[in-house]
């Protein structure tokens, strides 16, 4: 049997599964979703909190995550983070392979589909880091440069690996003027049961689209372009992830009141997601 047999079988299988599975899917997926909200919701009112001085500190995932073990009932809520987390991972990765939506083959469909599958890898990164708090494997500090520098390290001692981080960067850049793209069109909401909604709840829930995608494509762009900076100088501690990315915002002239308006957008991104977790259209086969 050919390759391309075997891959067409195993997707056939695996379509058969997903089918037999949808309500459990679906059910992980918007839960997955939910979580994903507070996890930029937390990150959102962090920076707001240090923009105007109330208390708060720049974080990225990994802090938000730790300050919900650090919550009354933490070992429970992490254990839910965890959950969400991995739900999330596993629907970007139907979306990769069984390709629900009809992406397609194209170069176009293709490149989604990977950009899918590395959201799903990301998630479940965060959902591992969420299983080591909770098993007390893992620091709750709130730093979390380490794992962007660790991998882009990994990259770059590979043949070639200077290229290859910076066309990580470069994909990154990409997709951050892309969420640009969305909140300002926003065609996110061709995702969303519409038909379910009343016209209120469509009204906000698109402002808090547009808000979180363009803040989004700021974050995405500063991340790409710190793997670009990295490749140049042949430095992986130039790599940074989404608290280092407001960091940098915050460094900037008018630093606070940039990080207070791309926090106010995270916060808008993270009630969007609220909003996919109960409208958002998910087809698993």
């Amino acid at each position: 049997m050919s390759a391309g047999s075997e891959i067409r079988k195993a997707q056939a299988e695996l379509r058969a599964a997903s089918t037999e599975a949808i309500p459990w899917v679906v059910w992980l997926a918007r839960f997955g979703y939910a979580v994903k909200g507070l996890v930029y919701l937390l990150i959102g009112v962090f920076a707001v909190q240090a923009a105007i001085g109330a208390g708060g500190r720049i974080t990225g995932p990994e802090g938000a995550i730790a300050s919900i073990g650090r919550q009354p009932f933490g070992q429970v809520l992490l254990g839910l983070a965890a959950l969400g987390l991995f739900g999330y991972a596993l629907w970007r990765f139907v979306q990769a392979w069984v390709d629900p939506e009809r992406k397609g083959k194209d170069a176009k469909g293709i490149v989604q589909r990977l950009g899918y599958a590395a959201s799903g890898v990301v998630y479940a990164g965060f959902g591992f880091y969420a299983v080591r708090l909770l098993m007390g494997a893992a620091s709750s500090a709130e730093g979390q440069s380490g794992g962007s520098e660790d991998w882009t390290a990994s990259l770059m001692a590979q043949p070639f690996g200077l290229w290859l981080v910076a066309l990580a960067g470069l994909i990154i850049i990409g997709a951050g003027v892309y969420q640009f793209y969305e909140g300002i069109t926003a065609r996110f909401r061709d995702d969303l049961m519409l038909h379910e909604m009343s016209d209120e709840e469509i009204k906000w829930s698109t402002r808090a689209g547009r808000m979180g995608y363009v803040a989004r494509g700021v974050i995405y762009a500063i991340i790409g372009g710190f793997l670009v900076l990295a490749a140049w100088r042949s430095n992986p501690e130039e790599a940074g992830g989404i608290g280092e990315a407001l960091s940098t915002l915050a460094s900037q002239p008018y630093g606070p009141w940039l990080l207070g308006l791309v926090g106010a957008g995270l916060i808008g991104y993270g009630l969007f997601a609220f909003v996919l977790a109960r409208y958002r259209r998910i087809f698993v086969t």
